[in-house]
């Protein structure tokens, strides 16, 4: 095997096993918080709820949330599509 196959073989797995794992957890922790929810003011040290995730401690994966973003969009380029074809049958 040549190290370039070697390279596509090993790219293609880690691309297979990151949509696999939007798809069976589409959330992971939060990076600001580490997953608490709770963060520490910088200024009084007081515990306040982290504005990142809202306190939840989890965030919408990067490739679940283009997932998202293109189904939205061919949903509603297909709503507009039948809402075409309504007008032209009339």
């Amino acid at each position: 095997m040549t190290p370039e196959l070697i390279a596509t073989l090993t790219a293609t797995a880690a691309m297979i096993v990151y949509v696999l794992l939007c798809w069976i957890l589409p959330f992971g922790r939060c990076r600001a918080c580490s997953g608490t929810g709770s963060r520490r003011t910088i200024l009084l040290r007081r515990v306040t709820f982290c504005r990142r995730c809202k306190g939840s401690g989890l965030r919408l994966r990067v490739g679940r949330r283009l997932y998202n973003t293109v189904h939205d969009a061919r949903a509603q380029a297909d709503a507009a599509a039948r809402a075409k074809t309504r007008e032209t049958t009339r």
